[in-house]
């Protein structure tokens, strides 16, 4: 009686591994027939957009997108004039291309959004004329949604006409609200808003301040609202 125990036991041991084993082929298989009929995403194609030509500028200019965008509908590129095509699509990069040459080059050597760009020309009374390129460009994931969109900062940077030498002229975790050349001094003024609560938002609660960049000297504007400024401003108004 006792053996006849063992032996049902040990019968029944080996049918549960048998259904065991079984089942987890089975699953195995499965899992590798689904990864095998999976279809690859198919990559997007690069979209050139028309030549952008410019007198001033020995370099002729390539916008680059991607076909087919269908997320972050919302963005308003706020594209350059002279750029009249492509504008429901995101700005990735420019090529610079030398008019009288066979040399090219990229803006940037980044993933980010191009979200506008503006040739500067400044004439000032007895100089020579400074002619530059203006961009507000999404490089950070500010808000940290592991998306690159018009919800994080939008930072100014200059470039010359070749697209070379660019330079950020407004800080990090900024979006410029607006801009004015002043040719007497030869400089540019940014109005930007800072996420000065953390929040990684950029909404009304927080603070607004001005930049003013040297076009002789390019480089990280300085900010014209020092905090005792405006901490005076303050002793005044609320007082």
């Amino acid at each position: 009686m006792k053996n006849y125990r063992f032996l049902n036991k040990i019968t029944t041991a080996m049918i549960v591994a048998v259904l065991s084993f079984s089942c987890k082929s089975s699953v195995s298989r499965n899992a590798e027939q689904a990864k095998a009929t999976e279809k690859p995403k198919p990559q997007q194609n690069l979209i050139y957009g028309d030549l952008i030509i410019k007198e001033q500028s020995d370099y002729l200019m390539i916008p680059v997108s991607l076909a087919e965008q269908n997320e972050d509908k919302g963005v308003d590129l706020n594209l350059s004039r002279s750029y009249e095509n492509g504008r429901n699509n995101q700005l990735y990069n420019i090529i610079f291309y030398q008019k009288q040459g066979s040399e090219a080059h990229l803006l940037l050597n980044k993933k980010a959004i191009i979200a506008s760009f503006d040739l500067l020309e400044v004439k000032a009374a007895n100089k020579p004329t400074t002619r530059v390129w203006l961009y507000k460009i999404i490089d950070q994931d500010t808000n940290t949604d592991k998306k690159i969109n018009s919800e994080d900062a939008t930072i100014g940077y200059l470039s010359d006409l070749s697209g070379k030498n660019l330079q950020q002229i407004t800080p990090n975790n900024t979006r410029i609200i607006s801009w004015v050349v002043v040719s007497g001094q030869n400089a540019i003024f940014l109005k930007i808003i800072k996420d000065s609560d953390n929040d990684k938002k950029f909404t009304k609660e927080d603070k607004t301040n001005f930049v003013r960049v040297n076009l002789n000297k390019i480089g990280m504007g300085t900010e014209i609202i020092s905090d005792k400024i405006e901490q005076e401003i303050k002793s005044y108004i609320f007082k």
